[in-house]
């Protein structure tokens, strides 16, 4: 086979081409009615309340720390398996990143070391908790929540591997990852290889109007266009008796972090088959499944798993460049997720090490990540199965 198989891959329809187009051809190009019709559409996908689009998933995180009000010296914890804007989004608002080691079976942030750093440190030490849902697979926030309300803190869900991922809670219901019954605001990303592309972009989600309305205002320099929040006097502004149409006012140092309209077209027409692709993901995550059970040279998540969105499909194994190397030469092109965040260079230098995160490092040592997205054929799944088992087979 000589078609490039990679890890991951946006699908864009002849339907998503016609939306975007029909978009750049309205009065619309960005700030107008689209914006607001991807957000609801999202928003009852999801099951919240509000949702707010904007750039990217960068962003998203970063709004959700300016919300929080996270500060200078305030320490949040997080996880090292994740990228790096996980972490990063405490560090634009000069906060102190802590990180907590992951689960080897789940490779999500582990509750027992999140629960010790706080038991360790007297209360008011922290502030915050960026659990993410890992790969597609859904942290429990249940138990989290009842962990951040007796210390007093807030949560921000990184659902960006996870829109239309669940868990099970304690009474048997399925809580959407982002749903907002747990975490404070969550974030989603539509970068090309996750499950709604828009290019780039991203969302926050939440059940707090409060919080809703001072994203709003912070997605767009800082900016508020209501009468009922303005502070000068009706005279400065301009009018008579009310606010002229044209008054805006800065109340806060805010960001230009909006989506444009003609990529919350393509959101939204890629929104209509999330739950097709959804469908597809945890297929071929079941077919891996079984083509690995047993295996003695792979660790795999094996059976299947309640509420996985499958973003990423991992496996541990033995001489991990030895198959990344081979698997490059018959053009499949397998990833990494991810070099442990406490060892890149910044946070070295913020006096993180080797050692501190023993799973999260042996986990770095034997991860990959195989081809995982729904226009993944049969026959191209099975390629790779076969090549991954030869290469085992001519190493013994």
């Amino acid at each position: 086979m000589t078609k490039a198989i990679p890890y991951g891959r946006q699908n864009i329809t002849p339907e998503d081409i016609a939306t975007v187009i029909e978009t750049l051809q309205s009065d619309y190009l960005t700030q107008g009615p689209k914006i607001a019709e991807f957000e609801e559409a999202f928003a009852n996908y999801i099951g919240c309340k509000y949702a707010v689009a904007v750039a990217n998933g960068t962003a998203a995180l970063h709004l959700c720390t300016l919300a929080l009000d996270v500060a200078k010296g305030q320490k949040v914890i997080t996880t090292p398996i994740t990228f790096a804007a996980s972490a990063n989004c405490i560090r634009y608002c000069d906060g102190e990143v802590v990180f907590a080691d992951i689960d080897p079976e789940t490779y999500l942030i582990d509750y027992e070391s999140v629960k010790k750093l706080l038991e360790a440190s007297p209360m008011g030490t922290y502030q915050g908790i960026v659990p993410v849902d890992f790969a597609g697979r859904a942290v429990d926030l249940e138990k989290f929540r009842a962990l951040a309300d007796q210390y007093n803190l807030w949560i921000i869900e990184d659902s960006c591997h996870s829109p239309g991922g669940y868990f099970v809670d304690s009474k048997g219901n399925q809580q959407n990852c982002g749903n907002g019954n747990f975490a404070d605001l969550a974030i989603f990303s539509f970068h090309p290889v996750k499950h709604i592309a828009c290019g780039e972009g991203g969302m926050i989600t939440t059940n707090d109007e409060k919080l809703y309305k001072k994203l709003l205002m912070l997605r767009t320099h800082g900016i508020v266009k209501s009468e009922d929040l303005y502070t000068n006097s009706i005279e400065f502004a301009g009018g008579d008796t009310q606010y002229p149409l044209w008054y805006m006012e800065m109340q806060q140092l805010g960001f230009n972090y909006r989506l444009t309209d003609f990529q919350a077209a393509l959101g939204l027409s890629q929104l209509g088959r999330a739950d097709a692709g959804i469908i597809r993901r945890r297929a071929i995550a079941q077919k891996y499944n079984n083509s690995f059970q047993g295996k003695s040279f792979i660790k795999g998540q094996s059976g299947a798993i309640e509420g996985h969105a499958y973003h990423l499909y991992i496996i541990e194994v033995e001489d991990r460049l030895g198959l990344y190397n081979f698997l490059r030469t018959q053009n499949i092109f397998a990833q990494i997720h991810y070099i442990p965040c406490h060892l890149m260079p910044y946070y070295r230098g913020l006096g993180w090490k080797e050692g501190d995160m023993p799973e999260a490092e042996n986990y770095y040592r034997h991860c990959i990540s195989l081809p995982m997205y729904p226009t993944l054929t049969e026959e191209e799944q099975q390629f790779v199965i076969a090549t991954i088992l030869s290469f085992y087979e001519m190493a013994k």
